[in-house]
């Protein structure tokens, strides 16, 4: 499978992933609207969440994948599963205990994480409460992410990558029953949660059985290998969470800040983790297996080609999704969100936020696709370093922005962190001449970004000739002519400018995706 084609499986399953989950969230918005228990559940929600970017994808794609890949190339299909059995052995064990632990002690995780909730104690005692049903989905998800990873080495994506896709639609169908009152609103999402971790484990582990990957469980056992992932994993995890780490920290600072202020910024990240997700998630996905084979066979040229590439189309796609989503923010999200309980303070608040969110998106992707070639090669300390500074810049910008912009200062403050993430880990690849662009990518990026500027005016003019009517399927018919007319533009804008010829997306289309 060609490089640019497993970048199209991972993203078009990421995003039927991404349409699913706004659905998802569009039937909560709808249903719970905004309000304290939806605040208590996002909480409760994130939290098994936030741990699973350090446990499952953060160690996996820093640490596992680079072992499991060289053991595949050096000695062959069997000693790559018997590592993978030791690793989930690994795995199993060491969450099964964290699990209990945290369960344990739920009010003190969730007092940390978000300790304003402590002046309205009903909202506390209700985010105890779902958070002890949504947790142990941190162990389901990340043994998942180890089958995951197993798949990814083999070039399998696209069952990797439609597995989010199960939680959404587990979500949704308890969202439906709470519609008829079958089920408590809270206590039935967080039960959803719970569910859709098992599903998801079973979905991967049939996948990596009929790939003749059966991981069998067995006892923990440390050996060199086992090690070196965790000497490698510990760092790597950091660095690879750095944006929940940010997400979270502003989480803190929201729950101090009036009801509804938590929701507004989870409304906001699922809009902008569009893009993210289809792009940067997909992109990183297919990147680190290539580039820990090429490396491992001491292919540098094809590293530095495949580097090229994965930053021409991610910038290709995110500048104008940035632009994009700061010009249409609000009234996306009026499309999507408001009705029912979400009304249309809730949706100017979200609008803002994602905007400010939307500031970082390119930084965001380039921190994914960055950071992949030190884990490829190993070096998952530099990016740890640059993560811990990033999440210090956070909280200082969290502590100037909150006051004048409120939660969406936080939203700023987290852009702001992924900008200084992205540059310091491009000027050390530099430095390194791990990281040299072609001529390429020093003609088209300019380029990008006036075609992405002229793409933002024109989706300015269109909102203003076309404002969002009051009927659904006039908006949908309105916002379908805005993000048309947003994508004719670019797409004209970047061949007047010479970004790309007609001819050369063609060729490339035939020979890289569709062959």
């Amino acid at each position: 499978m060609s490089f640019y084609k497993s970048i199209a499986t991972v993203g078009g399953f990421t995003f039927a992933s991404r349409l699913t989950g706004f659905l998802r969230d569009a039937l909560i918005a709808g249903i719970l609207g905004v309000s304290g228990l939806t605040d208590a559940f996002f909480v409760a929600f994130k939290l098994p969440n936030f741990f699973r970017r350090f446990f499952a994808e953060g160690a996996f794609n820093a640490a596992f994948i680079p072992l499991f890949s060289g053991i595949l190339v050096s000695s062959g299909p069997t000693a790559a599963r018997l590592y993978g059995e030791k690793v989930f052995a690994l795995l199993l064990f060491s969450l099964t205990g964290f699990v209990l632990l945290i369960e344990h002690f739920m009010p003190v995780a969730v007092f940390l994480f978000a300790p304003g909730f402590g002046s309205t104690p009903e909202r506390f005692d209700l985010a105890v409460t779902l958070s002890r049903i949504t947790f142990p989905y941190i162990l389901f998800i990340s043994l998942a992410s180890l089958l995951s990873g197993i798949l990814n080495s083999m070039g399998k994506f696209a069952a990797p990558a439609g597995t989010p896709i199960i939680l959404n639609l587990t979500m949704i169908g308890a969202l439906l029953m709470i519609l008829v009152e079958w089920i408590s609103p809270g206590r039935g999402l967080a039960w959803a949660v719970f569910l859709a971790g098992v599903l998801q484990l079973g979905w991967l582990w049939i996948s990596c059985h009929f790939q003749k990957m059966s991981i069998k469980i067995v006892l923990p056992e440390m050996t060199p290998e086992t090690n070196a992932l965790i000497r490698l994993g510990i760092p790597g995890a950091i660095s690879a969470g750095v944006i929940q780490m940010n997400l979270f920290m502003d989480m803190i600072f929201a729950s101090w800040l009036p009801t509804g202020s938590v929701s507004y910024l989870f409304y906001a990240d699922r809009l902008n983790q569009l893009p993210l997700g289809v792009i940067g998630i997909a992109i990183s996905t297919a990147l680190l297996p290539e580039l820990s084979k090429h490396i491992k066979a001491g292919k540098l040229d094809e590293v530095h080609q495949k580097q090229n590439q994965a930053l021409e189309f991610a910038l290709a796609i995110t500048l104008p999704a940035m632009v994009g989503l700061i010009v249409l923010g609000t009234p996306i999200v009026t499309f999507l969100f408001q009705r029912g309980a979400f009304t249309a303070s809730d949706s100017t608040a979200t609008g803002m936020t994602l905007a400010a969110f939307a500031l970082g998106l390119p930084a965001y992707v380039l921190v994914k696709i960055l950071s992949t070639q030190f884990f490829a090669r190993h070096d998952t300390k530099t990016p740890m370093i640059i993560a811990i500074g990033a999440v210090a810049l956070n909280f200082i910008l969290n502590f100037l922005l909150i006051g004048p912009f409120s939660y969406v200062g936080l939203a700023l403050a987290t852009a702001c962190a992924a900008w200084f993430n992205a540059l310091f880990l491009g000027t050390i690849l530099f430095l390194k001449q791990w990281l040299i662009f072609n001529s390429r990518v020093k003609k088209v990026l300019p380029r990008l970004v006036i075609a992405s500027l002229f793409m933002g005016a024109c989706c300015y003019g269109l909102l203003q000739i076309l404002p969002l009517p009051h009927r659904f399927f006039m908006r949908a018919f309105v916002v379908g002519l805005w993000v048309g007319g947003g994508f004719f533009s670019y797409v004209m804008a970047t061949w007047v400018v010479g970004a790309f010829q007609f001819e050369e997306l063609q060729q490339f289309l035939k020979k890289q995706v569709f062959s």
